[in-house]
């Protein structure tokens, strides 16, 4: 938790701009997902940094201290729990730290790291992303007087959905072994629940179960390749 002592040297929150004065950390490799949260901290007053692994987060945290951090729990260098679990025994401890994923078993591996909270991907709705940061907060950090519930949907921009595509297309495109595997399926997982692609998410979630149950992976992985393809190609004709 923030303590009021750390509050202030910053902005003082408002209701229509609640987070005002806060940073966040967003540790996610997922550009899309990313966007999602950019516009969210825009509209709520707060900044956001981003580091897309766990090495790049380790090498932030040693420069600036931030007021949030949330944490994808898949990410391509391990998972996000360890870094949590770095976190919560840091003094001085991060004031707020939430993990996130699309992987509704990854809550509980969160909670047992360390994390305050968890959001469930897609993270796309303003009021469910401000509410979770605030009641991690004390009550001096929060705004005073009655505050809208916002309920607006965060729309993320198509390029960097493209470019996801784009990341992924690349990494199938050559010998994928069991990490690999394991790292695809949970990155496009999340992306795919963040652009509501139900094809996508599908597809993904196919070949997480036969690599899980040790069936051959060849067809899923080809299946997947192919909409990842697809889309790709779209998001450069759009």
């Amino acid at each position: 938790m923030i303590d009021d002592d750390a509050l202030n040297h910053l902005q003082r929150p408002t209701t229509t701009r609640p987070l005002l004065g806060l940073t966040v950390l967003a540790v996610e490799d997922s550009l899309y997902a990313c966007d999602a949260l950019r516009l969210m901290c825009l509209h709520s007053g707060a900044r956001l940094r981003r580091a897309d692994c766990l090495k790049s987060a380790r090498r932030h945290l040693q420069v600036y201290r931030p007021s949030v951090v949330i944490v994808d729990m898949g990410l391509p260098d391990g998972n996000g729990a360890e870094l949590i679990d770095e976190m919560r025994n840091a003094v001085p401890r991060v004031g707020v730290i939430l993990a996130c994923s699309g992987d509704p078993f990854a809550e509980d591996l969160a909670y047992a790291a360390g994390a305050d909270g968890f959001l469930a991907k897609p993270v796309a709705n303003l009021g469910t992303f401000q509410n979770a940061i605030l009641q991690q907060l004390p009550l001096g950090a929060r705004p005073s007087g009655l505050r809208p519930i916002r309920s607006d949907t965060i729309q993320p921009d198509l390029v960097a959905f493209r470019e996801d595509m784009a990341y992924v297309a690349e990494i199938l495109g050559k010998p994928v072994d069991a990490r690999a595997i394991g790292y695809v399926t949970s990155f496009v997982r999340g992306v795919a629940l963040t652009a509501e692609d139900a094809a996508l998410e599908h597809a993904a979630s196919d070949l997480a179960l036969a690599h899980s149950q040790g069936a051959p992976t060849i067809g899923p992985v080809s299946r997947l390749a192919g909409l990842v393809q697809l889309r790709v190609q779209d998001a450069i004709a759009m």
